[in-house]
């Protein structure tokens, strides 16, 4: 089976055609083999009622979600504790990147025997359609990851994903952000012990109106500073559990 979870705040304006939409993509090639788990990250709006709503037209839709607010990262989290499949991803609610794109990673992860699949801005055949000051801060946090992580991917910050469900699974419980960041502390947890992590294009059509969409510039600088103390737990501390 394969699981997408779908972390929505204040999404009601678009959030039961969107998940009709990721449904229909899923459905073309899974059949009905397939989940998508709406997590309502504590919206103020009618997000909660709008995905109970989803659910009642759609079976493979499964609500979750909780009162006051997490951040993406609790959302995500929370879905994953309610996923059964043997592949768990998850995707943006506001589908800038278009969920057609999914049939092609789980190929790409089923080809190569990929431990995780991640989609990357940076890759030689994406398609971008996004602000200068976000490309900007994207390469500026590349840099810092190469240097404090190592990882191998070029890109941690792009909303569509893939894990295997039973490394997902393993790493969700013991994460500690709940932030922006929370993208690459899954990535350094999940790629210990020589994970096979391979990166696919995407075609970003950022169509939020400010230079950095809903990212606020208090939330870059706790994104980076979430980012060393992530660092510093794993590589200093080393208080994960192993």
């Amino acid at each position: 089976m394969l699981s997408i979870i779908v972390p929505a705040y204040n999404e009601a304006g678009h959030i039961k055609d969107n998940l009709a939409e990721i449904s229909k993509a899923l459905k073309s090639f899974a059949g009905d083999d397939y989940e998508i788990i709406a997590v309502n990250d504590g919206s103020k709006d009618k997000t909660g009622e709008e995905i109970k709503e989803a659910c009642l037209e759609d079976s493979h839709i499964v609500p979750a979600g909780y009162e006051a607010n997490r951040g993406k990262g609790g959302a995500i989290c929370e879905g994953v504790r309610h996923s059964r499949g043997s592949i768990v991803g998850f995707i943006d609610a506001d589908l800038d990147l278009s969920p057609d794109l999914i049939e092609g990673y789980v190929r790409a992860m089923e080809d190569n025997r990929a431990d995780i699949v991640i989609g990357s801005k940076m890759h030689k055949d994406s398609e971008l359609e996004y602000p200068f000051a976000r490309k900007f801060v994207s390469f500026g946090y590349y840099v810092m990851l190469k240097v404090l992580f190592g990882l191998k991917c070029h890109d941690t910050q792009t909303g569509l994903k893939l894990y295997r469900g039973e490394l997902i699974r393993q790493v969700a419980p013991i994460q500690k952000i709940k932030g922006y960041a929370f993208d690459i502390e899954m990535l350094a947890l999940a790629s210990r012990g020589g994970k096979t992590l391979i990166e696919m294009p995407v075609k970003l059509d950022y169509s939020r109106n400010t230079s950095f969409g809903r990212i606020r510039f208090k939330d870059v600088f706790k994104m980076f500073t979430d980012t060393w103390k992530i660092w510093w737990d794993l590589r200093v501390r080393k208080s994960y559990p192993v």
